[in-house]
């Protein structure tokens, strides 16, 4: 049975002039993941990450702190989708606050979602990458393979919704709650991959739990 990790990159550095780069916090959080990687004996045999800064930083941390160092690969598949983008395109401005940009971006979602809007990524072909990038891991995994994939919100909870409902019906509700540094684990046997636990961050203290 293979085993895949999930994981959302740490804090980003909202309203900075560079979103797409790790937090002091978001490196605290990436180092707290690794020592507790190490602490429970658990090495990665691969490790996947999306392009984006913030997801690679996240990868960097983690092994810095503690994982072996497995095979590192980088996979645009993995990317996020365009939420800056998105947001830009409402009058709506966040002036920093998170609860009014995530407002903002959900807005933003149901019209990408329902094919309206001029989006540099359309909805659909979202849908294809993550899943063609998923199934990519699906099959790296193999049997006792455990691939660590550093990504963002927005594809994990796409995978997740299908894991759980076999379609996108979950994907705004569960894009809302996946924490920085959260780790999903899903299962790779026979019958495909299975969900085992969803945005576990025990490893990160109350205190250091973000969203954003």
């Amino acid at each position: 049975m293979g085993t895949i990790y999930l994981v959302r990159h740490g804090q980003a550095s909202f309203g900075s002039d560079d979103y797409d780069k790790l937090s002091q916090r978001g490196h605290e959080q990436a180092a707290r993941l690794g020592s507790s990687w190490a602490s429970a004996g658990i090495v990665p045999t691969r490790r996947v990450s999306g392009s984006m800064r913030r997801q690679r930083e996240t990868a960097t941390g983690v092994v810095a702190a503690g994982d072996a160092g497995a095979p590192h690969r980088v996979d645009p598949q993995w990317n996020e989708f365009e939420h800056v983008g998105m947001t830009a395109q409402h009058a709506q401005d966040s002036g920093g606050d998170q609860k009014v940009f995530q407002a903002s971006l959900n807005l933003a979602l149901a019209q990408w979602m329902s094919g309206e809007g001029d989006f540099p990524e359309s909805y659909a072909d979202f849908c294809t990458r993550i899943r063609t990038g998923f199934a990519d891991v699906v099959a790296a995994a193999g049997p006792g393979g455990k691939v660590a994939v550093f990504s963002s919100a927005g594809p994990i909870a796409l995978v997740v919704s299908h894991l759980l409902t076999a379609s996108d019906a979950l994907f705004t509700t569960l894009n809302d709650v996946v924490v920085n540094a959260s780790v999903t684990t899903v299962i790779v046997g026979r019958t495909g991959p299975r969900l085992l636990t969803f945005n576990d961050h025990a490893h990160v203290l109350p205190g250091l739990a973000t969203y954003r």
